[in-house]
């Protein structure tokens, strides 16, 4: 089995899936409540927030978030689609293996990895785990969200990979501590988390 290829994320794809607003799955104001969320999360366990990479950042619904709650933080958006770092300037790259010199304080993955073949998916979970030395956010539909008939099918890409929930959360694992609403915490860390705030302990 083989993960998304290129050539998924063209135009047409990003019109149905973000810019119609009748197939679009995510507008403004969902984007707004999400960083809110998150964000304020991280400043309340006192994540301190420089550096964020957003990887598989689509059209930027991320960066207004970053900027309101953590101004003068650094925002890196990477993308695998070609029509959008053509269109709005992010740096060619894949959650699989994009590096970087120095970790992040945040980063984000948000839609990208039902994308990804078993063996890529395992590749990227451990690449975030590298990529990061503060939090994660993962969003990420698995296959028990189809069994339980919560996803709407006919606004969610029918190439996704349905992976099991286990098989994300024990590849996260080895990096992070899961925290919930999809926000993991990094093992490099050093935060004084009380053990009811970790999903599992620490």
């Amino acid at each position: 089995m083989q993960s998304a290829s290129e050539q998924w994320f063209d135009e047409a794809y990003y019109q149905r899936f973000y810019f119609d607003k009748k197939t679009r799955v995510v507008d403004a104001g969902h984007a707004e409540r999400l960083g809110a969320f998150v964000c304020h999360y991280l400043q309340y366990v006192r994540v301190p927030v420089q550096r964020v990479l957003d990887v598989g950042c689509g059209i930027g619904l991320w960066r207004e978030a970053i900027t309101r709650h953590f101004p003068g933080a650094s925002y890196q958006g990477v993308e695998y689609s070609d029509y959008l770092c053509e269109r709005y300037g992010w740096q060619k790259g894949s959650v699989v293996d994009y590096a970087s010199a120095q970790p992040f304080d945040l980063v984000i993955c948000q839609g990208v990895l039902p994308y990804l073949s078993p063996t890529d998916l395992a590749l990227a979970l451990r690449n975030l785990a590298r990529l990061c030395k503060g939090a994660l956010y993962v969003e990420a539909v698995a296959r028990e969200d189809y069994e339980r008939d919560i996803i709407d099918e006919d606004l969610t890409d029918s190439r996704l990979f349905r992976h099991r929930a286990a098989l994300y959360r024990r590849g996260l694992s080895e990096g992070f501590v899961e925290l919930g609403g999809g926000v993991w915490l990094s093992r490099q860390a050093d935060l004084p988390l009380f053990e009811l705030e970790c999903l599992g302990g620490r």
